[in-house]
């Protein structure tokens, strides 16, 4: 499996979120192609290379003609939704505004639909959300995992005036995550930073088992007097062979097919690794379902909390349990049709290998040609590249 570990020593920001990526091998060309697709305004993004403490780091820079930065939700899933971005990219892009929308509707005491973003609406925030789901999927990353995140300490200026370090909605963000004050004074984890870490990552104390391949250094805006304003990221992939994960369950009997639908898209969103529906007889006769999902140690109160808020369930049963992965990566192939993306899992000997649905349906969808047939031509490039 593929891995993507934050080292998140000095805090995080979505521009040094995505400059570490970028750092560790997304093309830039190939990012900002993808981040046209968001057709809202007009803004430029660049990036360059320099030195934080001593370690190179790439900064990223975006620049817009914009003259105000006040967007509720709703106008931002609106841009993503009329963007011509991957459903998977817009849905987890989703996930990360609307986590960071509830925990302001909880810190101010308004409904989410009623929450107006300030800086968070800004263009550049948009695009560092947007672009850093966009380079975890193009580095072939299936999950990703963060250290315990420092958080600064005294106070930050906000639109709201001077609020204390870690700002109120920071804080309600990192609840579950091991979080530490300093090591420097000042802001060091900003809200975007946080919503994206939160949402995407699983905590790990420390560097997980992997063979580590590239390792990628974003740069923050500030220079810090005793350490370097960095963000660090490790790819890799995961050591071959056992597993845990935590699978929860729950029977309800009284929530429509519409409601669960939606559930379970959005657990995925929120980084459960599988979700599935099972049909099942309860109590008085009643059909019913089992609603499981399977996810990471160490995040079952933040989906339970999901559930909780989503259904109308009253308990969940979770236990855990073990699983053994296949090594993956994701391998550009070139057809007749253009670069298409295949999924390639290993284990012991074994290789099995899918094409990405997204890349074929636009193609069967171009050429005119049934799904199935382009699935073999991928299939038969890839056997033959």
């Amino acid at each position: 499996m593929r891995l993507a570990y934050f080292d998140c020593f000095a805090g995080a920001s979505g521009d040094m979120i995505l400059g570490a990526l970028l750092d560790a091998g997304v093309d830039f060309q190939a990012l900002s192609a993808e981040l046209q697709k968001l057709e809202f305004g007009e803004w430029h993004i660049s990036h360059e290379r320099v030195a934080k403490r001593g370690i190179s780091a790439v900064k990223v820079v975006v620049t817009s003609g914009e003259h105000h930065s006040h967007r509720n939700l709703s106008a931002i899933l609106a841009i993503l939704e009329a963007s011509a971005l991957p459903p998977t990219i817009k849905t987890r892009t989703a996930a990360i505004f609307r986590r960071l929308a509830e925990a302001e509707a909880k810190v101010h005491g308004t409904l989410v639909e009623d929450v107006h973003f300030h800086e968070v609406g800004a263009v550049d925030t948009i695009l560092d959300v947007a672009g850093a789901v966009v380079g975890i999927e193009m580095l072939g990353v299936a999950r990703c995992l963060c250290s315990p995140l420092a958080l600064g300490a005294g106070f930050v200026s906000t639109a709201h005036g001077s609020l204390p370090v870690p700002p109120p909605a920071v804080a309600e963000l990192v609840k579950g995550f091991p979080s530490q004050a300093g090591p420097e004074p000042g802001e060091l984890l900003t809200p975007t930073g946080a919503a994206i870490l939160t949402s995407l990552c699983t905590p790990a104390a420390h560097l997980p088992p992997m063979k580590i391949e590239r390792v990628g250094y974003g740069a923050g805006t500030r220079d810090l007097p005793n350490l370097p304003n960095c963000l660090r990221v490790f790819v890799g992939e995961s050591v071959e062979g056992d597993s845990q994960v935590v699978v929860m369950e729950t029977n309800i009997d009284d929530l429509t097919p519409e409601i669960a639908g939606y559930v379970s898209g959005r657990l995925l969103a929120e980084g459960a690794l599988d979700v599935f529906l099972t049909p099942v007889q309860m109590k008085k006769n009643r059909p019913g379902m089992l609603l499981t999902l399977i996810v990471e140690p160490g995040s079952e109160e933040r989906f339970a909390q999901i559930l909780f808020a989503e259904t109308t369930t009253f308990g969940i049963r979770h236990h855990r349990a073990s699983r053994l992965v296949m090594e993956r990566e994701s391998v550009a192939v070139q057809t007749g049709f253009g670069e298409v993306r295949v999924k390639v899992g290993r284990f012991r000997g074994v290789e099995t290998a899918s094409p990405e649905y997204e890349d074929c349906r636009r193609i069967a969808e171009r050429a005119g040609l049934p799904l199935r047939e382009v699935y073999r031509l991928v299939l038969k490039a890839y056997h033959n590249h």
